[in-house]
């Protein structure tokens, strides 16, 4: 019997099984094909980006690990992504950095980047058949320091005020040319080592820093700003808490960015999302794994991320939920890390999709919590896996375990080449 046959035989016991408790597997399958993931660039090459080939990273940014054969240019970076995609059922997103720009072996300062600096990009997308998103780059830059948009110097902040705003207009054209809006993400690593006492200061030179990068509307564009619990290097004080950001989205009517690393160890993200929907028309979500502090290690099929998963599929906000992957290990093959990561979100969705939920609110309504906790244990047993397997045969991507040989393949092929 050959693979295929194999994955539909399993698929087709699942699928009757979870008729048994009212799922509709075959419909889980169609919502998880309408997900798209945003792929993010900078798993290729450890966040180094074509602005200074080499450079140090600041501004809280460590990628640890020197596994061999890391992208060395766009063209490395690009085959890689591919390479990647094509063991990732589904299509997909790719989410780039300023720092990735197409800049021709020229010096091009943060802020004077525009659009034909990424139109390499617009084109490989088109012709991949991929969209784009976009992030504006605070960090290793010799205006950088502890602070950007929040900086006491009004001519510090301009400069980044300035960058971010040409990021926007990057994405525009990206979702202009592309015909699906692109989501620009900001982020900036603001904040101090110790102890600071000027809290208001910064976060007020922040508010105004945003209220002048997003005072023109862009009509392709999906912005998200993004907060964090604290920065490597600067524990103290971060500008752009939770409350900052999620204060500044609500009031402004644009998308707050949930990174599942950005928070306290023991809070769980899943748990603002329904919080979120009701003030904001969409949210954007960076998919990460936290190992004691924000140390970005790929992500796996855990619990947090299953969570993550049912409280959007609950909460019926697939349409509203932008979702990027954000880790970089530079530890271990970085094809690998890129297709388990995306995987394993895939994965949590489709269980999420799973789920007998019609019974167990039922048993929700009535009080009947035995029977509710009960059903929620044995649906981690049932034959999703089953439903994944046929979700890849049917997107013409690798099931189960295959893709690692595939791996290994590109890694002696093209990867070990690579000095």
């Amino acid at each position: 019997m050959s693979t295929e046959a194999k994955v539909k035989k399993a698929y087709d016991e699942a699928v009757a099984r979870y008729a048994e408790l009212g799922v509709d597997a075959a419909k889980a399958v169609e919502a998880l094909q309408q997900v798209s993931l945003s792929l993010h660039c900078w798993q290729t090459d450890d966040v180094s980006g074509f602005e200074n080939a080499g450079g140090q990273l600041t501004g809280g940014i460590q990628a640890t690990g020197s596994y061999p054969g890391k992208a060395r240019n766009i063209g490395e970076v690009k085959s890689d992504i591919e390479k990647a995609a094509s063991l990732i059922p589904g299509r997909h997103r790719v989410s780039l950095h300023a720092i990735y720009g197409d800049f021709g072996g020229q010096k091009v300062d943060r802020d004077q980047i525009e659009p034909k600096h990424f139109q390499s990009w617009i084109d490989w997308a088109k012709e991949n058949g991929l969209k784009l998103d976009f992030n504006s780059t605070s960090f290793s830059h010799p205006k950088s320091g502890d602070m950007t948009l929040a900086h006491r110097d009004r001519d510090v902040r301009e400069f980044w005020i300035e960058h971010t705003i040409r990021s926007r207009r990057i994405a525009d054209e990206m979702g202009k040319q592309l015909g699906a809006k692109a989501c620009h993400n900001l982020w900036v690593h603001d904040g101090s080592k110790d102890i600071t006492v000027d809290r208001y200061l910064y976060r007020s030179n922040l508010k105004t820093s945003l209220d002048k990068i997003f005072a023109v509307k862009l009509p392709n564009v999906k912005d998200a700003v993004e907060s964090k619990l604290f920065g490597t290097g600067l524990e103290s004080f971060t500008v752009g808490s939770h409350e900052f950001y999620m204060g500044y989205a609500v009031q402004n009517g644009i998308m707050a960015t949930l990174d599942m690393g950005h928070f306290h160890p023991t809070e769980e993200t899943y748990d603002k999302i329904s919080s979120l929907l009701l003030y904001t028309p969409e949210i954007m979500l960076h998919v990460s794994r936290p190992v004691r502090w924000d140390s970005d290690h790929v992500v796996i099929l855990n619990d947090s991320v299953l969570q993550l998963a049912q409280e959007i599929v609950r909460a019926d906000a697939l349409s509203r939920t932008n979702i990027g992957l954000d880790y970089f290990d530079a530890s271990i093959n970085r094809i690998g890390a890129y297709v388990i990561g995306s995987r394993a979100t895939q994965k949590a969705l489709l269980q999420a999709l799973l789920e007998p939920i019609a019974l167990l609110r039922q048993y929700e309504a009535n009080g009947q919590n035995f029977e509710r906790l009960a059903l929620l244990e044995e649906a981690k047993a049932l034959s999703w896996s089953a439903v994944y397997d046929y979700f890849c045969v049917k997107n013409g991507a690798l099931p189960a375990e295959e893709y690692i040989k595939e791996i290994q393949r590109y890694e002696k092929d093209v990867l070990s080449k690579r000095s």
